[in-house]
């Protein structure tokens, strides 16, 4: 087992499948922890008194899904907790299943982006939402403690595991609803990977039913083919579909479909930031972003500042992650927020990153303002950006590595205010990611490029 305090990272407990802490012993434990946190015994998360408490369990298309699908229910059900099974389901839709069926929590198999043989398990409360520290924190005390291994209900008080059929049909209604009653895609053609992830389905249902004329590729998941050379990760992909395929816009998902980045109908990229500055600046015209206010994390162009400014809007940054944008936008009730990989999160629809129903934002924008989406996308300006995204072997403190430091401030020192230097670890793979902004992009890859190589020498992998 892996030491106390070890399970959960940036987002939810992730590693390679039937690896520690990716086992089916450890998705057992967690189980069992969960059932007892979030059931009416297990202290301040339970959230329904005197009836059976349930959990709602979804997943993605990978194979490892089975193994620990029915880890998690044995796990659940040993401590007197029902199981809702809803099968393959974007992790937005877990977040909507679990509020629509007043369960007491959710549970999400998935790793993301990741290769098919990574996964992972994600949690939500009752009301949609990722947990804090502080239940991932007592989750991890129970699993580690043991304080709960005497808890055995018997007989008629151990739980059932029910499957819900209808679970694909309530999400697509739910993303439908976030377009507007009236309203058709029927005058676009859009392109549409989905990744061979949870999405495989509900896009194109989506889609298919609000009228647009559909080309979908990569929607036949086998278990293993999830994230390979397509999805959001690969966005070559989505380009060369739009080319070929003459489509006005495009969609790709990465594999639980909790982002989306777009294509415009030239074949160029719409990242996080620019689907962002155009959802924000369209919403400062009608005068519906919430406090003038866009939530977006220091990893955002600065050139979305200055769009957003521009419309009397301000950007607020958080930490990476989509779980520190979606607190901020609870802290102080914001209504939009992402980051630039293509988390976003629109509060009125979501309680977590929903690609579609982002997705399905900016397609409202296009109809109503009759504008291609290479056009709209001009509103944001970009800084120029150096991007090293390097495989690791370890992970030391970053001021502790031989000459990075020093190499980091004689960059901050030549852009002289006009750009930044931001390196960090990830929190959910073994790599460090690099990022260094300015308006000279020559000068910032030259210098990205001595720091890379300085971190290959040290930690690369």
């Amino acid at each position: 087992m892996t030491d106390p305090r070890k399970l959960f990272g940036t987002d939810g407990v992730r590693g390679v499948a039937n690896i520690e802490p990716v086992t089916a012993e450890t998705a057992l434990k967690l189980g069992r922890a969960a059932a007892h946190v979030f059931s009416s015994n297990g202290g301040p998360y339970g959230q329904r008194v005197g009836t059976r408490p349930k959990i709602v369990l979804g997943k993605d298309t990978r194979l490892s899904g089975y193994m620990l699908e029915n880890a998690m229910v044995a796990g659940i059900t040993s401590l007197g907790v029902d199981v809702l099974l809803i099968g393959p389901l974007p992790t937005p839709g877990v977040a909507y299943i679990t509020r629509s069926l007043r369960a007491d929590a959710g549970i999400v198999l998935s790793a993301s982006h990741n290769p098919y043989e990574d996964n992972g398990i994600k949690f939500f409360r009752h009301d949609g939402y990722k947990l804090d520290d502080a239940i991932e924190a007592r989750i991890e005390q129970i699993v580690f403690s043991g304080e709960i291994e005497s808890i055995r209900p018997t007989a008629g008080k151990i739980g059932r595991a029910a499957r819900i059929d209808d679970a694909l049909g309530r999400y697509v209604e739910h993303a439908k609803r976030s377009f507007p009653r009236g309203m058709t895609l029927e005058s676009l053609r859009i392109a549409v990977d989905c990744a061979n992830g949870a999405a495989y389905k509900s896009t194109p249902a989506i889609l298919r039913e609000l009228g647009a004329d559909l080309v979908v590729a990569h929607n036949t998941p086998n278990g293993t083919n999830i994230n390979a050379d397509c999805g959001s990760t690969y966005p070559h992909e989505i380009q060369r579909l739009v080319r070929e395929s003459g489509a006005q816009v495009g969609i790709t998902h990465d594999g639980d479909a909790d982002r989306a980045l777009l294509c415009d109908e030239n074949g160029e990229i719409v990242d996080g930031d620019e689907i962002l500055a155009i959802a924000a600046i369209e919403n400062l015209k009608h005068g519906t972003l919430a406090s003038k206010t866009l939530v977006a994390t220091i990893m955002s162009n600065f050139g979305l500042d200055e769009a957003v400014e521009a419309q009397g809007g301000r950007v607020i940054r958080t930490k990476v992650g989509d779980r520190h944008v979606i607190a901020e936008m609870m802290r102080a009730d914001y209504s939009i927020g992402g980051e630039q990989s293509g988390h976003m999160i629109f509060r009125e629809f979501s309680t977590t990153g929903d690609g579609i129903v982002s997705a399905l934002q900016i397609l409202r924008i296009m109809v109503e303002t009759g504008k291609p989406l290479s056009e709209l996308k001009q509103c944001l300006r970009k800084y120029p950006q150096a991007q090293r995204n390097l495989k690791v072997k370890e992970k030391p403190p970053i001021e502790t590595l031989r000459d990075v430091p020093g190499l980091m401030a004689g960059t901050e020192r030549e852009l002289a205010g006009k750009g930044r230097v931001l390196l960090r670890y990830s929190g959910t793979e073994p790599k460090i990611r690099l990022l260094i902004e300015g308006r000279d992009e020559k000068m910032i890859n030259a210098h990205a490029d001595r720091i890379a190589e300085c971190l290959i020498a040290q930690i690369g992998a």
